[in-house]
């Protein structure tokens, strides 16, 4: 066969947000499918949800039921989800109990009555649930050899007559290796729900998927009023170009640090603000995303310890007004506290407020907040996260000012407390210095990957104006450690005293 003769597959959209993505397109229509997953992963809200998205009339949707809940008490809980279409029922979706059958016949029987539903409605999606009762009952009177024929005689028609099937089962995953239905099968849908310490997890996995290529890996999903939603782990990383990153420089609203970072941030960077509490850090994003605003650059400050109305407070409390351009749509404050969180849930929500906003500035306030609201999974591989988040969050085009907070120490400069500097375009780095008996403000921009950089150390007060920057620091040295000397005396270690005073003899 030559390439133009070639079979194309048409792909069925799911119904399921993020699903088609990690499916490669959608779903292979015609294909033959298993749903399976332990008790309570979620396998026949998803089989409605895709259901109730492609049933019509001309190419109805069947759902054969056996010996699992009845179909009545499966609908009252289905229709509570958004999805569910009650003017579909007995039209475009039919359900069709076989647990009589599975009871008092064997497998050619549950057969035959399925394919004679099948040839009466043609129909486009064909569900069996569970198809492991059907399995379970045959193999008390069937040999292996029996229920692989039965399973590849039920693939064989139904492909046949054109119609994309579901078989759900609750099964281990050490049941795949020797089931003949998972050989048969043209797609896997593995759900499960990972508990770690007191947070449980929802994960999708294609195990299969013939003809297309899916995203590998687990992925999270959610169910929520509206049903599924899954969050593609590649969301934001693949299917878009990059925005070319700007020669524009962004004003973060003070002069002096603007001549600091060379004239400004760069468009399209990711800005990295490090300090210990108290330093300035959230007031600084305050400031970038109010100057941002000033010069018609609509913005986005996504918080994980402040709400939004405290947020808001705290800056007018520096007569900065955030309350007006959220009421005309130029700022949002997305807070984002919700238990069990995950990376992927919280790229995708920052993505689509970037980009129904048009965003030109985004804040992440702060990075330690991110962390505590992840589920622990997430936090063991919190670098990871930051990588995927940030960079699909540049991809946006959209200029990124992070906050990460550094619990300070007087003998040493760190930069953050996860070795994540790399995933940053630009450092600026805050921190306390003890001089003459006060504890006073130091900045140093430490890194720039586009352009020169100022290399001063330099004071600076948060005032009831905002930050407000000074002269550099001159005639000390050991100013990176916190506490600095006269830069003419000799270096000298610490006086340690010992736990007991020496008593006299």
């Amino acid at each position: 066969m030559s390439v133009q003769e070639k079979v194309g597959i048409r792909k069925l959209p799911t119904g399921v947000p993020g699903l088609d993505e990690i499916l490669g397109g959608g779903l292979p229509e015609f294909s033959f499918n298993i749903i399976a997953g332990a008790p309570g992963g979620g396998k026949t809200t998803l089989a409605h949800q895709i259901m109730f998205a492609n049933a019509t009339p001309e190419r109805p949707a069947l759902y054969f039921t056996v010996l699992g809940e009845p179909a009545i008490k499966m609908l009252r809980y289905q229709q509570q989800f958004q999805f569910f279409d009650p003017t579909k029922l007995h039209t475009s979706v039919r359900f069709i109990n076989l647990s009589q059958v599975v009871l008092d016949h064997d497998l050619n029987a549950v057969l035959e009555e399925i394919i004679k539903e099948v040839e009466a409605a043609s129909p486009g999606i064909v569900v069996v649930d569970s198809f492991r009762t059907v399995v379970r009952k045959a193999q008390s009177g069937a040999s292996n050899s029996e229920l692989q024929g039965f399973i590849q005689r039920l693939a064989l028609q139904l492909t046949s007559w054109q119609a994309t099937t579901f078989l759900i089962g609750e099964y281990d995953e050490d049941e795949i290796r020797d089931n003949p239905v998972f050989t048969v099968a043209d797609g896997l849908f593995w759900l499960s729900q990972q508990v770690e310490r007191n947070s449980i997890v929802r994960k999708l996995q294609i195990k299969k998927s013939r003809g297309q290529a899916s995203v590998p890996g687990l992925h999270t999903f959610r169910i929520t009023d509206s049903g599924l939603q899954t969050f593609p782990r590649t969301f934001g990383l693949t299917g878009r170009e990059d925005k070319v990153k700007g020669h524009r420089r962004l004003s973060c609203g003070i002069p002096e640090l603007d001549e600091m970072l060379g004239g400004g941030i760069p468009e399209g960077d990711s800005l990295l603000v490090a300090g210990s509490s108290g330093t300035g850090k959230s007031l600084l994003g305050t400031q970038f995303i109010v100057e941002g605003l000033r010069q018609g650059e609509p913005g986005i400050v996504a918080m994980f310890e402040e709400r939004p109305e405290e947020y808001a407070q705290r800056a007018a409390s520096f007569g900065l007004d955030l309350d007006t351009p959220q009421k005309r749509g130029k700022l949002k404050l997305l807070y984002i506290r919700p238990l069990d969180l995950s990376v992927d849930e919280t790229v995708r929500e920052i993505i689509d407020a970037v980009q129904e906003m048009g965003a030109k500035r985004l804040v992440i306030d702060s990075l330690a907040g991110f962390e505590m609201a992840l589920a622990p999974g997430f936090r063991t591989d919190f670098r990871e996260s930051l990588y995927r988040m940030i960079g699909a969050l540049t991809r946006t085009g959209v200029t990124i000012l992070s906050t990460v907070e550094i619990q300070e120490v007087f003998t040493g400069f760190t930069l953050s407390s996860y070795a994540i500097s790399f995933l940053s375009d630009d450092i600026l780095r805050l921190r306390f210095v003890s001089i003459n008996g006060q504890l006073r403000k130091m900045m140093v921009v430490i890194k720039m990957r586009r352009s020169p950089h100022s290399i001063d150390m330099r004071e600076f007060e948060i005032t009831t104006e905002g930050l407000v920057i000074g002269e550099r620091f001159t005639g000390y040295r050991g100013l990176i450690t916190g506490v600095p000397g006269p830069w003419h005396a000799e270096p000298t270690e610490i006086q340690e005293f010992p736990d007991e005073l020496e008593s006299n003899p």
